[in-house]
């Protein structure tokens, strides 16, 4: 190793940014360290922070606070690249959150998540460029905070983070990711739609990190992994995987059809007493 950098820390360092450049070029900057075997992922853990910085703008609203907008003129056209670039900026900070929140895990397992950052930053990079040729800037219009509110709710457990950022939240974007692009090239933005090719084909490996250490953790604590996830779905306030489902997609990042075919037979009811804090964060060796 060249030198001794404490992986945890390096990822609070940016997580903590709440400057857009900075957070994107540090996210790249830090998996850099990582390929070059700068990062000390056996250094010493210390306490994870709690809320990832973000900038004064855009605005934040609740998700059900957000306008719905039709793809019908230049400002429509603009928030909806605004907010697929919101959703990337967001994913930069869920990558490096896993990172620096749970310890003990191989290093495989960060060395996926500083991956995941970096294209995340790249991805947003790609959108905030496209949003300026639009005549608008990221902050530009109000946004959402139900990405980090699911960060919250899964950060005592791996295999609840595991399951419901990637394999829920992340998955959803495979699936509705051909539609915009379709809306986009219908609209003339032929540019736009390359962009959510780039995304698509990065997301899909994103899923697939998600699923293969959502996998990993269920078979470290003897869980059948498709029963799992229908149980931590259940959770009172998280949502159902809705179709159309991008099957390919899915398929690819790690779903069976078996059990593409049972998320489509909906939520099990028996199951709605189940909550996420009933999972709890297995023990970590060599801490208390």
């Amino acid at each position: 190793m060249n030198a001794a950098v404490n992986l945890y820390r390096a990822s609070r360092l940016v997580l903590a940014e709440s400057d857009i450049v900075a957070k994107s070029t540090g996210a790249a900057r830090i998996w850099a360290q990582w390929q070059a075997d700068e990062l000390d992922a056996r250094a010493d853990f210390e306490t994870p922070i709690n809320l990832a910085g973000i900038p004064d703008r855009p605005l934040l609203a609740a998700p059900s606070n957000m306008p719905r907008r039709q793809l019908n003129g230049p400002e429509n056209h603009a928030a909806l690249i605004h907010a697929l670039a919101h959703i990337e900026f967001n994913a930069i900070n869920l990558a490096l959150d896993a990172v620096q929140r749970f310890a003990g895990l191989p290093a495989e397992f960060y060395r996926d998540w500083l991956r995941v950052a970096a294209e995340e930053a790249y991805h947003f990079t790609l959108l905030r460029e496209h949003l300026c040729s639009l005549g608008k800037d990221y902050g530009d219009f109000p946004a959402h905070a139900g990405l980090w509110e699911m960060a919250e709710k899964t950060a005592h457990d791996p295999l609840a983070r595991m399951a419901l950022v990637p394999r829920l939240l992340e998955a959803r974007g495979l699936d509705v990711t051909p539609d915009i692009q379709r809306k986009l090239r219908g609209y003339g933005d032929a540019a736009g739609a390359d962009i959510l090719n780039i995304i698509l084909r990065d997301e899909i490996g994103h899923v697939a990190a998600g699923d293969r250490w959502f996998r990993y953790l269920c078979a470290q604590r003897g869980l059948q992994p498709e029963v799992a996830f229908q149980t931590l779905l259940a959770t009172p306030g998280v949502p159902w995987p809705r179709r159309p489902f991008n099957e390919t997609a899915r398929l690819a990042a790690g779903f069976s059809t078996a059990e593409l075919a049972m998320l489509d037979r909906g939520k099990n009811p028996a199951n709605s007493d189940t909550h996420i804090a009933n999972h709890p964060c297995p023990r970590v060796p060599g801490r208390a």
